[in-house]
């Protein structure tokens, strides 16, 4: 079975989008990061995914209601500003083969909703967590990452970063197939599965406010994040990572 995609509401026609992909990982540094982006900004909940590959549970939510592991597509046109499509879920598909087929789906609806650029996001598992996390930068052309390129970046991952694994790795390489740009930025995180990225996730954030001319209020962010990333973690440590993922230097 592959992945059926369910359209929630109508949406907008988008010119030269950017998606921006905020799935499970180390220290959930991209998912926290676009979460937030996503409750300031108040996207269109646009798509969701579902496939048979998901892990076989439920949450219970704040109802007390069973509800179904989600991956949505979020979607704000903005004037005068570059289209933003945001990627998140509680899950990343759990196997290879799935891993692929979700992107492929990814990127098909991605050509329909006239995307243009990929950024996608995540923690570097290291051995202790550093007092000020750096951020790298790699993808799959030399323009993309010239593009999205910013002071204080690093640019040199060889003998730093392991294979890219995960949603956050394909689609920087099957984009590249399709003649679409695509990034990555990759935080400093700690390789510890009770580590939560509050710090490397704000490192994110203001990257990505800067970049896309976001706006973000990151007065909120650091009153609400310490209650928000224990509810992000209890989610997703259990049905967050890949089966087939090994000891890399970073998990997608």
């Amino acid at each position: 079975m592959g992945w059926d995609i369910t359209k929630l509401n109508k949406v907008p026609n988008l010119k030269d989008a950017v998606l921006i992909e905020g799935l499970p990982g180390i220290g959930n540094v991209g998912k926290i990061a676009v979460d937030f982006a996503i409750e300031q900004l108040k996207p269109i909940e646009a798509y969701d995914f579902y496939s048979h590959a998901m892990p076989h549970s439920v949450f219970v939510n704040k109802d007390s209601l069973v509800e179904l592991p989600k991956i949505r597509l979020h979607i704000i046109k903005r004037r005068g500003k570059v289209d933003l499509v945001f990627l998140t879920g509680d899950v990343q598909p759990v196997d290879e083969i799935s891993s692929h087929e979700f992107t492929e789906s990814l990127l098909d609806l991605c050509e329909k909703l006239n995307v243009k650029k990929i950024i996608t996001t995540g923690g570097i598992g290291m051995s202790q967590l550093a007092k000020d996390p750096k951020i790298y930068i790699t993808g799959n052309t030399k323009e993309a990452v010239e593009e999205f390129f910013d002071k204080g970046l690093k640019k040199k991952l060889v003998g730093v970063v392991g294979p890219i694994v995960g949603v956050t790795g394909l689609l920087l390489g099957l984009a590249h197939k399709r003649k679409i740009g695509a990034i990555a930025y990759l935080v400093e995180s700690f390789a510890h599965p009770l580590h939560i990225g509050i710090k490397e996730s704000r490192n994110l954030l203001s990257l990505l406010d800067k970049k896309l001319k976001l706006k973000i209020k990151f007065k909120k962010f650091d009153e609400t994040v310490e209650e928000i990333a224990p509810a992000v973690k209890m989610r997703t440590q259990k049905l967050g990572k890949p089966k087939f993922q090994k000891e890399t230097s970073y998990i997608g």
